[in-house]
């Protein structure tokens, strides 16, 4: 019997460590007693074997063994880049 492994989407907040992102993932909850819909945030450290990903990229996660003592989660696949803002240079008069 296979084990279904959790699937999370998120943005890439961090990815000053090798070969490791942290990614930011929002979910929303409804309260319990205000009936208020709340947004939820949650921080996971995610393998990024190639260190392909880059603050501001949207990713999808998926659980994994333990792989260190805080990342539990690989990186499957880049969703969508963050868009950079080229600028060029302007004629110094």
């Amino acid at each position: 019997m296979e084990k279904k492994h959790k699937i999370r989407t998120g943005k890439v907040i961090s990815n000053k460590m090798d070969k490791t992102v942290v990614v930011l993932v929002e979910t929303l909850r409804r309260h319990p007693l205000y009936k208020k819909v709340v947004k939820r945030t949650s921080k996971f450290k995610a393998h990024d074997e190639t260190n392909a990903c880059k603050i501001g990229d949207t990713v999808r996660i998926v659980e994994t063994r333990p792989l260190s003592k805080e990342k539990h989660w690989r990186v499957t696949e880049i969703v969508t880049r963050k868009e950079s803002a080229e600028v060029e240079p302007k004629e110094i008069v």
